[in-house]
């Protein structure tokens, strides 16, 4: 009779000679597309920096309009999301799925919670004209013309990462489901490492962006 739980993988998948080779590829596959999302967040702080040096007045204007305790709160938040995530691969390598959901579910409520700050801090930057594009920009909000420019910095860097942060709640949702179903176990937890790859590069990116935006 069945009892309805899923059998544990053992065995690779046919195109993977073993268990050890498909978990090596598929960490490698998730360090390939990492490299490329650094060298796109790579290019934006470039840009940061050149605008920076040439319109220092705006940029110091541009940080005092943002809310450095807000920063803070959703980097503490991160950091704890980064630390339970790490857990979670740590309990699914050792077969615990149960402590390993567990762990994942404080991640996704981390990374909730980052996402509600965001959105109030940016209902308060649209409210007060900060926001530089769909006509919602007021040149009276700022006394330095080239402030819009480091707005725009600010929205287009947070909110691709944002989007990241929405990504990874959707890869956590996944995990939840399998790691519910008991699918993984000390042979096979590539996914959830993989996932916390992901997550752990979301948050290191933002402990460039806070400094950077909020406190420089």
């Amino acid at each position: 009779m069945s009892t309805g739980k899923v059998d544990r993988r053992v065995e690779p998948s046919h195109h993977f000679d073993s268990m050890i080779q498909e978990h090596d590829a598929g960490k490698q596959g998730v360090w390939l597309f990492m490299a490329t999302e650094l060298m796109m967040f790579g290019a934006l702080f470039a840009g940061y920096f050149i605008y920076r040096t040439k319109y220092f007045d705006a940029w110091v204007e541009g940080g005092s309009l943002l809310d450095w305790r807000l920063g803070a709160f959703n980097t503490i938040v991160l950091l704890l999301s980064s630390f339970t995530m790490a857990q979670a691969v740590t309990d699914s390598m050792q077969g615990h799925n149960k402590k390993a959901f567990r762990n994942v579910i404080i991640t996704t409520a981390c990374a909730f919670i980052f996402m509600i700050v965001k959105y109030f801090e940016y209902s308060g930057k649209i409210h007060h004209g900060l926001f530089p594009g769909l006509g919602m920009w007021n040149p009276e909000a700022v006394e330095v013309a080239q402030t819009k420019l480091f707005m725009t910095f600010y929205f287009v860097m947070t909110g691709l990462h944002g989007i990241h942060i929405l990504v990874g709640i959707g890869l956590m949702v996944w995990l939840m489901k399998r790691l519910k179903n008991d699918e993984f176990s000390k042979e096979y937890y590539t996914s959830v490492e993989g996932v916390g790859l992901y997550w752990h590069i979301v948050d290191i990116i933002w402990i460039f962006l806070f400094p950077l935006m909020y406190l420089i």
